[in-house]
């Protein structure tokens, strides 16, 4: 299939933070799950052999992550996340989670961050349970290890950088170059969790995605070479965006070097989006839900950002076909419209 073409030329993906381009491999693999038509929970022959590729995808997904514990397969991160503080009232939660944890979140105890995003340490909290991601999807700021029970959003990391050492983590295949549809809820104890009965052992309801498991597998076993180039890739942007005027969100925090938020005074981030996708690049601003929407970040709020500047903000993500000249090319471009901006000054 040919690239979208621009006037400039093909287009630059560079929002891999919403969703990345599935790894040919894992293309392949669903297309073999589709040729296993049967439900895995059936009891007759066909039944059973979809459930025993089910079984061994779910073990490549565990080993592929190196988790030794329980995998419950879901629909994706918004699910684990429910699944995950499903009747858990008072979870300490950091206000820059994802939108899906807040809403997943019953009653929770919020905990405030600087402005660098990093969750400011507290002498007590009234929870022995706290839900704090791994890495921001839209500034990248990592976090360290909480104390206590800790439910982990890997969305960002997984399949990138080693998992922490949480008890419930949250893993979406459509950020690593798997099939959307599906995601995990990695559980180290089953204890922590409340069955309701259906599929997955009893903890969640629904027809096993047998092509979605088999994909999901897939992309976690395709090499991750890549992921090494990206520190200098990002490096190379966050300096090229400083000499042309703009500001990094959270400079100085420790970042996932696959995403980055960029700050252009004066130049709203829906008229650099616009200016953008015009000249053949796909960038977003904040997460894919609220960008949507161009609803104000509630993340840059958290850090600060008054509603005006938090508005001058887009977000620019790397993933696994990410270049060196996509990036100089981003570079050039954002430049470009930087450069315009203080002409018409």
């Amino acid at each position: 299939m040919e690239p979208t073409l621009s006037r400039n030329g093909p287009r630059i993906y560079l929002d891999h933070a919403a969703t990345t381009p599935m790894r040919p491999e894992a293309v392949a693999a669903v297309i073999e799950g589709m040729a296993r038509w049967s439900n895995p929970s059936s009891p007759h022959a066909e039944g059973r052999a979809a459930r025993a590729a089910l079984e061994d995808a779910r073990k490549r997904i565990a080993a592929a992550l190196d988790w030794p514990h329980h995998v419950i397969l879901t629909s994706g991160a918004s699910e684990s996340a429910a699944l995950a503080l499903r009747g858990r009232p008072g979870v300490a939660v950091a206000a820059v989670e994802h939108d899906a944890v807040l809403r997943a979140a019953e009653q929770p105890v919020m905990l405030a961050v600087d402005a660098g995003g990093i969750v400011e340490p507290l002498p007590f909290v009234s929870s022995e349970t706290t839900a704090l991601q791994s890495a921001n999807s839209e500034t990248g700021v990592l976090q360290s290890p909480p104390t206590g029970l800790w439910i982990a959003d890997c969305s960002q990391t997984a399949g990138k950088r080693p998992l922490p050492d949480a008890d419930l983590i949250i893993v979406s295949a459509h950020k690593l170059g798997g099939p959307p549809g599906i995601g995990a809820l990695l559980v180290r104890d089953l204890g922590l969790l409340d069955p309701t009965g259906g599929q997955e052992r009893g903890y969640r309801g629904g027809t096993e995605n047998l092509p979605g498991a088999l994909g999901f597998a897939a992309a976690l076993e395709a090499p991750r070479d890549w992921f090494a180039d990206m520190a200098d890739l990002r490096a190379t942007l966050d300096a090229a965006i400083v000499a042309g005027g703009g500001e990094i969100v959270a400079q100085h925090s420790p970042r996932i070097p696959t995403i980055a938020s960029y700050r252009l005074p004066g130049v709203s981030s829906a008229a650099q989006l616009i200016r953008l996708d015009m000249a053949g690049f796909a960038v977003s601003a904040g997460s894919a839900c609220s960008s949507g929407s161009m609803r104000p970040s509630h993340v840059l709020g958290a850090m600060g950002y008054s509603p005006e500047a938090a508005a001058e903000v887009v977000r620019v993500s790397f993933g696994w076909t990410t270049t060196q000249d996509d990036v100089a090319k981003f570079a050039e471009a954002w430049t470009r419209i930087a450069t315009d901006v203080r002409r018409a000054a």
